[in-house]
């Protein structure tokens, strides 16, 4: 398997993996697309997996912010991450999750945030958001699925307040 960084070329395999990763739906598809077109983008950030030269995985990190009282801090949120559903646990989502979070903190961000399955995200090292005084008011979730990995030691202390998504997560 080979982890790289998307490039323009793979626009149309990505958003086609994204469509059957979700069940035939285009709402992660549409979703890449306007991150894409946004000031949240970070091309380093969009990574697929390619087995065979083809593409079987797709994850895209991007910005998002903690707003407290005092001041905003910029973050970056998991979403989506997609995988063929031929390629599905065999490794891939996991080898895309580890790149992911490497190169968030090779480029200085310290906290990744996701709404995701609570038994698959702890093991990338992800915990319970709401437990380290971050809220959520955008999504409606249960606690156990707003999630947060702390990727530089100490960030999660030097910040708290309402995670909030860009526009961009929302059609």
């Amino acid at each position: 398997m080979r982890i790289r960084t998307e490039e323009i070329k793979d626009d149309e395999a990505v958003h086609h993996l994204n469509v059957a990763a979700f069940g035939n739906r285009e709402d992660e598809a549409q979703l890449v697309e306007r991150i894409r077109s946004s000031e949240g983008f970070i091309p380093k950030l969009s990574i697929v997996a390619e087995i065979d030269h083809k593409l079987v995985g797709h994850i895209l990190l991007s910005k998002a912010k903690v707003v407290d009282a005092a001041k905003e801090h910029e973050v970056i949120v998991l979403a989506p991450i997609a995988v063929n559903p031929d390629y599905q646990k065999q490794g891939v989502g996991s080898q895309l999750i580890l790149e992911g979070i490497r190169r968030t903190k090779d480029i200085g961000y310290g906290a990744v945030f996701l709404i995701g399955h609570p038994t698959y995200y702890p093991k990338f090292g992800f915990k319970p958001a709401r437990s380290y005084g971050y809220e959520l008011k955008q999504f409606q979730v249960p606690d156990e699925v707003f999630m947060v990995c702390e990727v530089v030691k100490g960030q999660l202390q030097n910040m708290k307040g309402e995670l909030q998504y860009p526009d961009s997560f929302f059609s």
